[in-house]
């Protein structure tokens, strides 16, 4: 697996990480602790360097399930984990908590859980309105300078708040979405990070799964399924959007792979900054993951995408209402 550096830190990892929230939240029930630690350390096996987990994943349970999946190869990867949430009494309602001493309490929880000494990227997970950005990077700060946390990024946040956290704190990367079917960090994020040194780690980089064609007209999903929420995901949006999953069908038909690996080909081509982290419960979609890895795109590839994308018309909000008023901001 090749390496890559986020952004102007020190901070190298393989080429493709590995999104485990799924493991354990958001899809459905949660896949069983031994199943999903064998998939952590064949990820491991196979060249993964990079893990992205939230407390927020069950809540804590991602979190322990990576702990103890990495703990015999701790100094050999880079544990990503998340904090800026308080949860209801039910465990689910999730509030959003950036104030300095919640940072400090999630942090030392984050430490348990996955059994370091260290967490290696600690991302504010969303930004919280009630908590100047400063004061977020403030504390990260300390926590660096404590040995705690080595790198500290955000997830999800506009061009101004990372301006702002970057001058208290170097933020090493933001994560956000982004894919073939949602391109709109490219209209000012990507600019802002190339400026400013920031690494990108795009999530859902196969668009919650859709772009790897499994997920047909008239799809439906469980009530615990994250999805099930989304309007893109909705069976007029799914009829619609399906033009493009033929789309990519069709280019990786021709160059003999398959339609995830030309979407995850395809981010690696934008900037060699960029670090997809796409997730999955299953073996024999993590090594067909991983080989896009090996996949070249050529200049003229990349231009016969970009027209063909041209002529796609994607329909549907990525979030509801209520989510989509926490990103961006």
């Amino acid at each position: 697996m090749q390496k890559r550096t986020l952004g102007k830190s020190n901070l190298e990892v393989s080429a493709l990480g590995l999104g485990c929230m799924g493991l354990s939240h958001g899809y459905g029930p949660a896949t069983d602790t031994q199943e999903a630690i064998s998939l952590i350390r064949a990820a491991v096996d196979r060249g993964v360097t990079f893990f992205d987990t939230a407390e927020v994943y069950g809540p804590y349970l991602n979190e322990e399930v990576v702990g103890e999946a990495l703990a015999p190869v701790r100094d050999q990867v880079v544990i990503a984990t998340k904090f800026g949430f308080t949860f209801g009494d039910d465990n689910k309602q999730q509030i959003l908590n950036s104030r300095p001493e919640h940072i400090r309490w999630a942090v030392e929880g984050s430490l348990k859980r996955l059994r370091t000494d260290v967490i290696d990227l600690l991302y504010q997970h969303r930004v919280d309105p009630e908590v100047p950005i400063e004061d977020v990077a403030g504390v990260v700060k300390e926590l660096i300078a404590e040995g705690k946390v080595k790198h500290f990024g955000l997830s999800e946040a506009g061009v101004q708040t990372i301006r702002r956290a970057h001058a208290v704190q170097p933020v090493t990367a933001l994560q956000s979405e982004y894919s073939l079917w949602w391109r709109e960090p490219e209209t000012e994020v990507l600019p802002t990070l190339e400026e400013l040194g920031i690494g990108f780690v795009p999530f859902s980089p196969l668009g919650k799964g859709f772009l790897t064609g499994a997920i047909k007209e008239g799809a439906s999903f469980g009530s615990d399924d994250f999805r099930s929420t989304v309007p893109r995901f909705s069976p007029e949006a799914l009829k619609a959007n399906q033009a493009l999953v033929d789309l990519l069908g069709a280019i990786a038909g021709e160059k003999g792979v398959t339609a995830a690996q030309i979407a995850l080909a395809w981010l690696l081509a934008q900037k060699p900054w960029i670090v997809p982290i796409p997730g999955t419960t299953k073996l024999h979609r993590l090594e067909e993951n991983l080989g896009a890895a090996a996949v070249a795109l050529s200049e003229i590839d990349l231009s016969k995408i970009a027209e063909a994308l041209d002529q796609v018309q994607i329909q549907g909000d990525r979030y509801s209402a209520a989510l989509q008023s926490r990103v961006g901001r």
